[in-house]
């Protein structure tokens, strides 16, 4: 899934416990500018790095995905939990001034017989 929104808020990366870690995202989601809407999303281990050079303000594009886990409570309660888990964050705007590099070509090679070369194809 995909959203674009703006950066509210990232968090510092959290050492939850001495393997597992994570770092929040909220980005302000305008469907409608007159509600916004404010989105919590989570990186996990790894994926915490995404975030390192976003500022509050950026224009972002976050690739998510859904994540959902039942949990029950001492007393047999179930509870439901929802996640939105990061995989991939885009600034947009970022290079819209920058013209388009294009990648590197080799020279075009000379395919055609040297005036030595036995050519004995019919085409």
């Amino acid at each position: 899934m995909e959203i674009k929104g703006k950066v509210h808020e990232v968090s510092e990366v959290m050492n939850v416990t001495d393997t597992f870690r994570k770092r929040e995202l909220v980005i302000e989601f305008a469907e409608n500018p007159q509600y916004p809407e404010y989105v919590k999303f989570e990186a996990i281990q790894d994926r915490v790095s995404l975030m390192d050079n976003l500022k509050i303000g950026d224009d972002v594009e976050v690739s998510f995905n859904l994540k959902g886990r039942p949990w029950t409570d001492k007393t047999g309660k179930k509870q439901y939990f929802n996640t939105l888990q990061v995989w991939k964050v885009n600034v947009l705007g970022a290079d819209a001034g920058a013209p388009a590099q294009t990648p590197p070509f080799a020279a075009p090679v000379d395919i055609s017989a040297a005036p030595e070369a036995d050519d004995d194809l019919p085409f």
